[in-house]
């Protein structure tokens, strides 16, 4: 789908009404000029989850989770960004726009019958066929059952070179669809799957997007999988996911294995929250596809060299994704064991203890980081550093990041400044004291100026028509001086937006959580006195900056560089501080 403008974007969020919406899927009672109900994100049995009608806007105070009925509609019913939007447009009778209307493929449409209707013949085949018994008897080896065979969809292709074929005709369909190869050289066509176990891999919606194929016998390719076709991206899907979701809508975490037996063995024990990548690294995309499911990932990967170099792959592709409310984890397995051998042998339960005793991202990280560079050494300590700079620096803006520049400091015996110079910070990171705040923390530390104009520009924007010229904010040395300048800017021009329409303009944004924790934040100001209270920040940060420029005015004059303008300039802000007392955040 093309961009989606931000104007149109306003405009739904005007006409959508956020309690209408989560009441139609939550139990939600009035509290004051709220909505409360239990987080639909995590376990709780004290409701701590609000919603605001005039900020448009959720948040919960247990876990963190908030955002608009955009984000709702993503989290709760696991849609996608554009699946979002044009839902909700669907809903209030708005049209979307014509350069971000969604088109079908058209080629991709009838693969998704065909697919299913293999998927279905596989199935068939594993009753029916006269090889089913190896077939039968290879699943009951490893100890799985009818009705999880049944669960997850597995079948059996039998030996032979066009049983697909004959089944289903249409042979440069079956080609598209990856289910059969055409050989250049003669052109005929055989069945790409043969003699396998069959494990039909889903997208989100429960579709047959492709196939994984397990030999029977000795042979190689151990697993066979579909190619790259207009419905199967191997970077994008996860086998095992759909059926998770049926079992548990929102599991506690999720593990990723490299196997589909695995997969469907843990299943077969009771734990249905695994699921496995396609025959190549963990990508980016598909963490993200996992963190749009729970906030606990855990890799699983073989204690051996090529186990751990996996799970190097797999945690630098997964640090871009890595927010503030999401925790990636490490297990590593015994030397000869993989996930399906090891449940068998410890059961269900110490199998979840095995993953309760995984090790975190950052931990994972600084032991890779430390194999060959010795910290108990100057040299060691700087190699590290600067291996870890490049590491960190793919993590996004935020608490998370903080913390583990924080983290690495500290195992490499250096300030955090040093870190910090070596990560070669964008401005966005915070303060050291700031950055030890819980990540889930609803309520900002201190009360400083800035936060208090933020937080009172998105509850009352009409507010920025006061807040004078937003540029001026730009060089303010103040921990989120920044944003308040971009706040200023956008809601002088649109003084109509929402919270909730200003933090989907901050989609994706460095600032984005920072401006919902602000968004939720109780700033402790009574109706009556939000505009002098208003005023009163930007007074402050006003003399903050006068001071700032009194300092640059001074040391000119102490290096004898002082032009006759500055010269008038400092006089002047000399004279304007006397009597001011300045704001100390």
């Amino acid at each position: 789908m093309a961009g989606i403008p931000d104007q149109f974007i306003d405009d739904l969020l005007a006409r959508v009404d956020i309690v209408e919406l989560i009441s139609s899927r939550l139990a939600m009672k009035k509290a004051g000029a709220n909505y409360h109900a239990l987080c639909p994100f995590h376990s709780e049995k004290t409701p701590s989850f609000t919603v605001s009608p005039t900020k448009q806007f959720y948040h919960c105070f247990g876990c963190g989770a908030h955002g608009t009925a955009i984000r709702f509609l993503m989290e709760y019913d696991r849609m996608s960004f554009p699946e979002a939007v044009e839902t909700l447009a669907r809903q209030v009778g708005m049209e979307m726009p014509r350069e971000a209307r969604s088109t079908p493929n058209p080629e991709a449409t009838p693969l998704y019958d065909l697919l299913d209707r293999a998927a279905q013949a596989y199935r068939t085949w594993l009753r029916r066929h006269g090889d089913k018994d190896r077939a039968v008897e290879y699943l009951r080896r490893r100890g799985l059952s009818g009705d999880v065979a049944a669960r997850y969809g597995i079948g059996f292709a039998p030996p032979g070179w066009d049983n697909l074929l004959r089944e289903l005709g249409n042979e440069k369909e079956l080609v598209r669809a990856g289910l059969a190869i055409r050989k250049e050289e003669t052109g005929s066509v055989y069945d790409r799957f043969r003699d396998r176990i069959m494990f039909p891999i889903r997208d989100r919606r429960g579709r047959t997007v492709g196939f994984g194929g397990r030999v029977l016998d000795q042979g190689e390719p151990k697993y066979l999988n579909s190619p790259e076709t207009p419905v199967f991206h191997k970077g994008r899907e996860l086998y095992g996911l759909h059926e998770c979701l049926q079992a548990q809508r929102y599991p506690d975490h999720m593990l990723v294995v490299e196997g589909y037996m695995d997969v469907v063995a843990l299943a077969q024990q009771g734990l249905p929250n695994a699921v496995a990548t396609l025959g190549t690294a963990t990508t980016t995309d598909q963490v993200e596809r996992l963190f749009r499911t729970t906030r606990n990932v855990v890799f699983c990967f073989d204690g051996d060299e090529a186990g751990r170099q996996a799970a190097w792959r797999a945690l630098e592709n997964t640090l871009p994704a890595m927010r503030d409310d999401r925790q990636a984890r490490f297990l590593f397995l015994p030397d000869g064991e993989d996930p399906d051998s090891l449940v068998r042998q410890l059961g269900a339960d110490g199998f979840r203890a095995q993953v309760g005793d995984a090790l975190s991202l950052s931990q994972f990280l600084l032991k890779e980081l430390s194999r060959d560079a010795d910290v108990q050494t100057v040299d060691g300590r700087a190699r590290l550093l600067e291996r870890a700079a490049t590491t960190v620096r793919r993590v996004p803006p935020g608490v998370f990041r903080d913390l583990l520049v924080d983290e690495v400091a500290r195992y490499a015996r250096v300030d955090r400044v040093h870190m910090e110079r070596a990560v070669g910070g964008d401005g966005t990171a915070r303060p050291a004291e700031d950055a030890r705040r819980p990540a889930r923390s609803a309520q900002p530390q201190r009360r400083t100026s800035v936060r208090v104009a933020v937080a009172l520009l998105l509850q009352y924007p009409e507010l920025a028509a006061r807040g004078g010229e937003p540029e001026r904010f730009r060089d303010l040395q103040q921990p989120g001086a920044p944003l308040l300048g971009q706040l200023l800017e956008l809601l002088q021009e649109q003084p109509h937006l929402t919270a909730g329409a200003v933090l989907e303009r901050f989609r994706g944004h460095p600032h984005e959580e920072a401006l919902a924790k602000l968004a939720a934040w109780d700033h402790l100001v009574p109706e009556d006195g939000v505009e002098a209270e208003f005023r009163g920040a930007m007074a402050r940060l006003d003399a903050l900056l006068d001071e700032q420029r009194l300092q640059y005015l001074n040391q000119q004059a102490e290096n004898g560089r002082m032009t006759e303008d500055e010269q008038a300039e400092w006089l002047d802000l000399l004279r304007r501080r006397k009597g001011t007392t300045l704001d100390t955040d």
